[in-house]
């Protein structure tokens, strides 16, 4: 499914989904990159900022996600849902994916990130899933 095709879905789908967000790092940097300047991060979240205008996908900036060995790092939550938290993103290329996934996300009422349709990066970027702080892990007998 393309961005496009996600941004023009039913509006009712997202408005019933609780809030989704995308929390970036705005210090990430690669490895071995000079420290000068604006961080790749912050250019990440100032084009995922814009990529998500009229979506109803909030965008926030966080100083540190702790990724540091597989930065660029942004993180999409939903409430009451996973948190998942992606690395090696591009600050040039990646912040379009980091909405599609956002609103894919918003779009189901299943707690988790649908795996079909999620962009390639954000496919091969994953770093971790984290359950919603009322998670009661199901007993196995």
């Amino acid at each position: 499914m393309a961005f496009s095709d996600i941004a023009e879905s039913d509006d009712r789908d997202i408005a019933a989904s609780p809030a989704t967000t995308i929390y970036v790092c705005i210090t990430c940097r690669r490895a071995g990159e000079a420290e000068d300047g604006a961080a790749p991060g912050l250019r990440l979240a100032e084009a995922t900022s814009r990529a998500a205008e009229g979506t109803g996908v909030a965008v926030r900036r966080v100083r540190c996600l702790a990724n540091c060995n597989r930065g660029l790092s942004a993180a999409i939550r939903r409430e009451g849902a996973w948190t998942y938290v992606f690395g090696a993103l591009d600050p040039d290329r990646d912040a379009a994916a980091l909405v599609e996934g956002a609103l894919l996300f918003a779009g189901t009422r299943d707690p988790i990130m649908p795996w079909r349709g999620r962009p390639e990066v954000l496919k091969r970027g994953l770093i971790a899933r984290v359950p919603p702080i009322d998670f009661e892990e199901e007993e196995s007998e």
